[in-house]
């Protein structure tokens, strides 16, 4: 996250140190969302923020969460991670997206050339390109490990149809995960990259040591998805302070509590509790958390709780 009073040099510096307290925390990947014309997140590459991690860290895997196939040349893209996987050989993923990273329709044209908006039909060849151009590389350099994200029916569909894992934005989407849930494993065709179903699910976990810390380090986020809300991506990252003064209608805080509801905020207790009942409910194999809270610090700290509450409750 880009915090108020930040500029790009922090936040990269930020993101350089994340990824290393991470690795010495024990997590397993860390993703890079593409995105544009955003103060609050940032318009960094994910391809240049793996690149910087990954010579910054030495086991963690590292890949895009994700890429967005429609901006982006399919043969670049191959090219890309391709050179990506051969440096840091069994470390990268290539996580495809279909979304045009931002609101802003004079941006996702400047993105596209001029084009509108990709269809189904489009983006299932894009993707489908990208792996075509990854394996006509395998007898050269590492294959890159391919992930299809996913918060609707129609991208299980096309992750079911090409066998490829699937990473679903809960995070994002969180009433259409069943649904995306059952159309993937229902029309799953294993592949040369997966040979049965595979979930990653992606969640939301702000966690503290009291409730009342977590729901004050989540109130910038508030504020950022309020603006989401009403199509408006250019809402700055505020402090938790100015959060905590920003005048949320009575909709945005019926929706704002409904999403909570559905991710985890809390102690550490409840969180890890939220977060292992998720797993149930969905049987993924696998749970990214996203924690954007504004201190690096508390980014930090969420995680390294979630970390110690959660191998607590899989050892007692």
């Amino acid at each position: 996250m880009v915090q108020t009073g930040t500029g790009a040099v922090d936040t990269l510096r930020d993101t350089a140190a994340f990824a290393q307290g991470l690795e010495r925390l024990g997590y397993h990947r860390i993703w890079y969302a593409e995105h544009h014309h955003s103060p609050a997140i940032g318009a960094f590459p994910p391809v240049v923020l793996i690149a910087h991690a990954a010579a910054m860290t030495s086991v963690v895997r590292l890949g895009s969460g994700g890429v967005l196939a429609p901006n982006h040349a399919p043969l670049m893209l191959a090219e890309q991670f391709g050179t990506l996987a051969a440096l840091h050989e069994g470390r990268v993923d290539l996580g495809i997206g279909r979304g045009p990273g931002t609101f802003d329709e004079a941006i996702a044209r400047a993105l596209r050339r001029g084009a509108g908006p990709t269809t189904d039909a489009e983006y299932g060849s894009d993707v489908a390109s990208i792996l075509s151009y990854l394996v006509d590389e395998v007898a050269v350099r590492p294959l890159p490990e391919p992930w299809l994200l996913a918060s609707s029916a129609a991208g299980a569909a096309l992750a079911a149809a090409l066998g490829l894992p699937v990473a679903v934005a809960h995070h994002i989407r969180p009433d259409n995960t069943h649904a995306v849930l059952e159309r993937y494993r229902a029309d799953f065709t294993p592949s040369r990259w997966c040979e049965r179903p595979r979930v990653l699910l992606c969640v939301e976990a702000v966690c503290a040591d009291t409730e009342e810390e977590a729901v004050w380090r989540v109130g910038p986020m508030d504020v950022v998805k309020a603006g989401l809300l009403k199509g408006v991506s250019d809402v700055p990252f505020p402090t938790p302070a100015q959060a905590a003064a920003h005048p949320f209608t009575e909709e945005e805080r019926a929706a704002l509590a409904h999403f909570r509801a559905q991710q985890a905020v809390g102690t550490p207790e409840s969180v890890v509790h939220r977060l292992d009942r998720l797993v149930r409910e969905t049987g993924a194999d696998e749970l990214m958390v996203t924690t954007p809270v504004h201190d690096l610090g508390d980014r930090l700290r969420s995680y390294e709780l979630v970390k110690k509450y959660s191998e607590a409750a899989t050892a007692s």
